[in-house]
């Protein structure tokens, strides 16, 4: 089955064909570092990492390149800035890390690259120099602006007519504009903002700009894949599509445009400017395993919109909570030449189609619950592990995934409990090893004799 994915710029699914199979690039627009990343985010960053795996496993790691930005120049971190006093390059350094490590805790994969917006500041301005000299760009008041009427394709991503683009309430309008729909390549920089210098004064670039440079940078005029959330359609990637054509002369800039679909938080859309927010770096605080939450935003079509409630959380945790019960079982049949399951890789050929691949995966945990003999357990076993390490999942070891949330002094207390049971059962005084079997339960501690031994978890929604 050929990969197929969901091209935003035709509203229809297309088999995937690379420009050239040893050489697939995939960009993904990233965070603006001046905050904590939430949810919504992060599940832009599992989607477009499950694609890059998949891509992977398809044409090969060494074939495949990941490149996902960093807008470390923007108004928002200007204005984080000027309100702490703190450095810029503190603030965009600070949550740049804080962003990967979070996204790392739900198994998010480093890109190949993570280009910053202020290092390539003079392709930027070769850029918009190209555009002016073609006639599709102007100075007007300290600005560059680009001319939207133009390119007469503009809109053909979003669907938008010009009279849509002009009323819309995303549109600034100037006087110094052209056209209403005009939008900012380069604008000025006042003495306490930070700027560089270029032909057409100190300034910095406007936002759609930095991903068109990076692009033609690193990917070249001509890329595979361009991946970010829907919310950036319009104006962000329809105002780069025609930076990068107008500049290049050459289509198209991106054969496939994907985006995922909303994540919402009480039937609202998640947005940091109404404050329904989920942080990622809250969730992960709370002791919720990084599986658990990727596993969440995994378990609708990326494509659908996602609610984001604690009862997803619970579902996923009960899921990845019974395949590793399974997988504790048979931790002692050794698997070789351990492959993803073919059904499983088919769904998510099928436009990483995740709820369809989760149904795959549930089918080969209960064929390896019932397995019959260890030739069969070591197949199925092999099967789960490597679907799951896919996917993202399954990548903890199972007596240690039940014991996540425990400190080191709870298990000392845990380990000293369980000895003085056995101590006590030993004397045959009963009543004294249930007493602490239930103070142990009492703090979410589940005990169990098993050949011959008796092993600790967490307690989990199974026990529930």
């Amino acid at each position: 089955m050929t990969l197929k994915i969901h091209n935003t710029l035709s509203r229809n699914k297309e088999d995937f064909v690379p420009i050239d199979p040893k050489n697939v690039r995939v960009y993904a627009c990233g965070p603006t570092p001046y905050n904590y990343a939430h949810i919504g985010n992060g599940r832009a960053a599992v989607v477009f990492d499950l694609l890059v795996r998949v891509l992977r496993h398809l044409y090969g790691a060494d074939h495949v390149q990941y490149v996902r930005n960093i807008t470390d120049i923007d108004d928002k971190i200007i204005k984080s800035h000027q309100e702490t006093g703190e450095p810029i390059k503190e603030i965009t350094e600070r949550y740049t890390r804080i962003y990967n490590e979070d996204m790392g805790a739900i198994g998010v994969l480093e890109p190949d690259h993570m280009p910053k917006a202020t290092e390539y500041i003079e392709p930027m301005l070769n850029m918009i120099a190209k555009l002016i000299e073609k006639g599709h760009a102007y100075e007007a008041e300290g600005h560059v602006l680009f001319n939207v009427p133009s390119w007469k394709d503009y809109g053909k991503l979003s669907r938008r007519n010009q009279d849509d683009i002009i009323s819309g309430a995303r549109v600034e309008v100037a006087p110094y504009k052209k056209d209403p729909s005009d939008f900012v390549l380069w604008k000025p920089s006042t003495d306490d903002q930070p700027g560089w210098d270029s032909p057409y004064g100190r300034g910095r670039p406007g936002w759609h700009l930095e991903c068109s440079a990076m692009n033609e940078a690193i990917n070249g005029n001509h890329f595979d894949i361009h991946a970010g959330g829907e919310d950036l359609i319009f104006p962000h990637h329809e105002n780069e599509i025609a930076q990068s054509v107008c500049a290049h002369d050459y289509e198209p800039y991106v054969n496939y445009w994907m985006h995922n679909g909303y994540l919402t938080f009480g039937n609202k859309k998640m947005s940091k400017s109404i404050g329904n927010v989920s942080l990622v770096h809250e969730i992960l605080e709370q002791g919720i395993p990084g599986e658990v939450i990727r596993y969440a935003l995994l378990s609708a079509q990326y494509r659908q919109p996602l609610e984001w409630n604690e009862d997803g959380i619970k579902q996923a945790k009960k899921t990845l909570d019974r395949y590793y019960k399974i997988l504790k079982t048979v931790q002692n049949i050794p698997t070789e030449n351990i492959e993803p399951n073919t059904s499983f890789i088919d769904a998510l050929k099928d436009d990483l189609n995740t709820p369809q691949a989760f149904a795959k995966l549930s089918r080969i945990a209960k064929r390896l619950t019932h397995a019959s003999d260890d030739v069969e357990k070591a197949k199925f076993k092999g099967q789960l592990l490597a679907s799951g390490a896919l996917i993202g999942l399954l990548q903890e070891d199972p007596e240690s995934w039940f014991k996540q949330g425990t400190s080191d002094i709870d298990k000392e207390y845990i380990e000293t409990s369980i000895q003085s049971r056995i101590d006590a059962r030993a004397n045959k005084d009963f009543a004294k090893a249930d007493e602490i079997r239930d103070d142990l339960a009492s703090k979410g501690i589940i005990i169990e004799d098993t050949a011959g031994k008796t092993e600790w978890r967490k307690v989990g929604n199974n026990d529930k």
